[in-house]
C-alpha cells in the first residue's frame, strides 16, 4: 500500500496511521508514512544498535529497518511473529518501523492530539507527540523524527 500526497487531509486534521507493537496500538502521522508493506527479509546488520533490525529491500530500494518493540521497550520479537513495515523518510532515507500489524487510518482534529499525560512511560514518552483519545482508552502518536533518532536515547547510530 502506498500513500500519495493527493490523500492528505484538510489541514485542519491530522491522519494517523495505526499499527500493533506487541498488543499496544500506537499512531503514526499519515503524512510521514509513505509505504505499508510486509517485508519478505530482514538482512541483520552486525554490530548495530539493538533498535536495527536490519536491512530490507522495498522495490529495490535499501531500508533500515528498525524495530519498535525494542525501540518501544517492550517484549521481544519471537522469530516467525508476523511483522509489517511503515515506509517512512527522513533527510532523503527511507526507514522501516517494524510493527506487528497495521491497523487503520484515522482522522482526528489538531485539538484532538493532546500532550502526554505525565505518567507515561520516560521511553515512550521521549518518542511520543502525544495521545489521541479512542472510545477504549488512549492512542500514543509517535514522533516519526524522535523514533529515528538513535542518539536521542544514547544510542550510538
Amino acid at each position: 500500500m502506498t500513500f500519495e500526497s493527493e490523500h492528505q487531509a484538510d489541514p485542519l486534521t491530522n491522519g494517523l496511521v495505526t499499527v500493533a507493537v506487541a498488543g499496544q496500538f500506537f499512531g503514526v502521522p499519515l503524512s510521514r508514512v509513505k509505504h505499508v508493506f510486509v517485508p519478505d527479509r530482514v538482512s541483520p546488520v552486525p554490530l548495530a544498535p539493538a533498535e536495527v533490525m536490519g536491512l530490507l529491500n522495498l522495490r529495490g530500494r535499501i531500508v533500515t529497518a528498525l524495530d519498535l518493540r525494542t525501540r518501544l521497550g517492550l517484549p521481544l520479537r519471537v522469530p516467525g511473529d508476523p511483522m509489517v513495515a511503515l515506509g517512512v523518510e527522513k533527510g532523503g532515507e527511507m526507514f522501516g518501523l517494524i510493527g506487528d500489524k497495521a491497523g487503520e487510518a484515522m482522522w482526528t482534529t489538531q485539538s484532538g492530539v493532546e500532550p502526554a499525560p505525565a505518567n507515561l512511560d520516560a521511553r515512550w514518552a521521549r518518542l511520543c507527540a502525544g495521545v489521541c483519545r479512542l472510545d477504549g482508552g488512549l492512542l500514543t502518536v509517535l514522533d516519526v523524527d524522535r523514533v529515528l533518532d538513535l542518539n536521542h536515547c544514547g544510542v550510538a547510530a
